[in-house]
């Protein structure tokens, strides 16, 4: 069944590497043209460069060449793949066989934690949780189990030009983790020291191969958590870790209270593609010095550095919670009520909505037997009296919207059951078409607009001949729907591929976002030009271009091919 296979994947444990010497696979499946190694970098390469000196530098290069833009695209890739426009599904790419001597360097620091075994590399290449596919693998596959490994495989990667895939959970779904180019995936997974706590202080610096789960294990003695949790949107992601969070600027259903990944991060580490190591501020709560560079890493999904350490901002964790659940019957009813209930300053902590669809998805995938119609979900916290002052308020407000069977508990248990029918949404969504691939919206829209786009949309899926699930952070206009398709029809690729460009056009019409939460990887890049516009593009360019000349961090994401300085 394609849901246990997925599972089984998702909890795959690392192969036992073969030693290099022994293994006597190709390093690549395909024939490849020759190359020579490229030659180390000049000193002046080493340098880290100063961004506003780079502008200027650039902007005078324009203006020398008669005030024409300076062509700089991605060369050698077609670029409607991924562009604006894009229809393709597989993501192509330009490669070329990695030199023996460049092997022989990474080998001669890292010993069995490199592997060349195809069976490893492409599991490193084939999303775990996506329908996005490339046409070539990683070359390699390496484990570094230190920030100083990371830099010298950063080095050698620079050294010789090979392209950089950074790894952590592998639980993304936009094609963060694809190798288009082939190269070096750095699985991250060994570096997953917690190394300080500061209780006092509220906060505690991590590699980035922890996981968000195991560090709120870590921190539940202290009385303190990290409220993130990917791993309760939409696919069951225990493995996603901070690195991976960071780079994808992630967030889940606490954001509506505590923010996104971006609010969360105080500082962190990372290796530059020269080598340079940055840490991008102290440990204080706020600091006016210089550049954001925080949060010009937090987001920018291994194009510019790889991530080595991360120093979170950390929560109490609340004394009491209540969690509810009401039905409507219809979903703009409900998106009305989400509104409200924010407008009216209540401080939740989280709401959530389903659609009619996937509550009987769920009602057939656990033997359940709740009224097949849109329902709100919350979580409210503090004291006990205020959690449940809070809770009578929503009522109210939900009853003044034609809510209905509004319910809710406070023993931890029965919470604990009400929110297994929301973190059971995608496998739910998949025991209704057990073979299928799921394409999954991410688009997010100002609060006011989130009842009208959810209401459009709905219509239009419900006409659909595909079977298409909702599933919205209603608190923050965030909504996801889950469209399943089979893979092998083409004319149902192109229906769901039809459907997603509709909800994303819709939200941008609306000052909203193509992604909320799951970032841009390979599948959103063809919308960013009409989302940002063409001169963000080439500011993000111009900033890769900076730090990253040679174009070897994760090359084919994020930035569309067809953007040119």
């Amino acid at each position: 069944m394609a849901v246990a296979a997925s599972l089984l994947r998702l909890s795959r444990p690392r192969r036992a590497l073969l030693p290099l010497s022994s293994l006597r696979l190709p390093l690549s499946t395909q024939p490849q043209p020759a190359s020579s190694p490229a030659p180390p970098p000049s000193s002046a390469s080493r340098r880290f460069p100063h961004l506003l000196s780079f502008l200027a530098a650039a902007a005078a290069a324009a203006a020398a060449a008669g005030g024409t833009t300076v062509a700089l695209c991605d060369p050698g890739v077609d670029h409607r793949v991924g562009g604006k426009d894009s229809t393709e599904l597989v993501v192509k790419g330009k490669r070329r066989r990695l030199p023996q001597e460049f092997i022989a360097e990474l080998a001669s620091f890292l010993g069995d934690n490199l592997t060349v075994d195809y069976e490893e590399r492409s599991f490193h290449g084939t999303p775990q949780n996506s329908f996005h596919r490339a046409a070539n693998v990683p070359d390699a596959v390496v484990f570094p189990s230190s920030q100083d490994e990371v830099q010298k495989i950063v080095m050698a990667c620079n050294k010789y030009k090979v392209p950089i895939v950074p790894y952590g959970g592998a639980t993304s779904i936009e094609g963060h983790t694809l190798a288009p180019h082939g190269g070096v995936c750095i699985d991250m997974t060994l570096m997953k020291k917690i190394k300080s706590l500061h209780v006092e202080d509220m906060d505690v610096v991590v590699e980035p191969g922890v996981g968000w789960i195991e560090l709120n294990e870590y921190l539940k003695p202290y009385g303190l958590f990290f409220p993130l949790d990917p791993g309760k949107v939409l696919v069951p992601c225990p493995g996603a870790t901070i690195g991976g969070m960071c780079a994808t600027r992630c967030s889940g259903s606490l954001a509506v209270r505590y923010g996104t990944m971006r609010d969360n991060v105080i500082n962190l580490q990372a290796v530059l593609p020269n080598g340079d190591v940055v840490k991008t501020g102290s440990r204080a709560r706020k600091s006016a010095a210089g550049y954001d560079l925080t949060r010009l890493i937090i987001g920018s999904e291994g194009t510019l550095g790889v991530i080595t350490e991360v120093t979170l901002r950390l929560q109490k964790l609340p004394s009491h919670s209540v969690v509810a659940m009401c039905n409507f019957k219809t979903i703009k009813d409900a998106a009305d009520v989400a509104i409200a209930t924010m407008l009216s300053g209540i401080q939740v902590s989280r709401v959530e909505l389903l659609d009619e669809v996937q509550i009987r998805a769920i009602n057939m995938a656990n033997g359940r037997n709740l009224p097949e119609v849109p329902t709100l979900m919350f979580e409210f916290i503090g004291t006990e009296a205020y959690a449940l002052e809070q809770t009578l308020l929503v009522q109210k407000i939900a009853t003044e919207h034609r809510g209905s069977d509004f319910v809710f508990v406070e023993e931890p248990a029965a919470k604990e059951e009400l929110w297994k029918i929301r973190k059971q949404a995608l496998w739910a969504g998949f025991a209704m078409k057990p073979d299928h691939e799921a394409m999954i919206t991410d688009v997010c829209v100002p609060l006011s607009r989130l009842a009208e786009c959810i209401s459009a949309s709905k219509r239009l899926l419900d006409a659909s001949t595909l079977t298409c699930l909702v599933i919205a952070h209603a608190g923050d206009g965030n909504f996801h729907t889950i469209i399943l398709f089979d893979a092998n029809k083409e004319e149902e690729r192109k229906e769901a591929e039809r459907l997603n460009h509709f909800m994303v056009h819709t939200a941008l019409s609306m000052e909203g976002t193509c992604t909320g939460e799951h970032g841009v990887g390979t599948g959103k890049m063809k919308y960013l030009e009409k989302e940002l516009g063409i001169e963000s593009l080439r500011t993000m360019k111009r900033i890769k271009a900076a730090l990253d000349p040679n174009n070897i961090m994760n090359p084919g994401k994020l930035i569309p091919p067809h953007v040119c300085i």
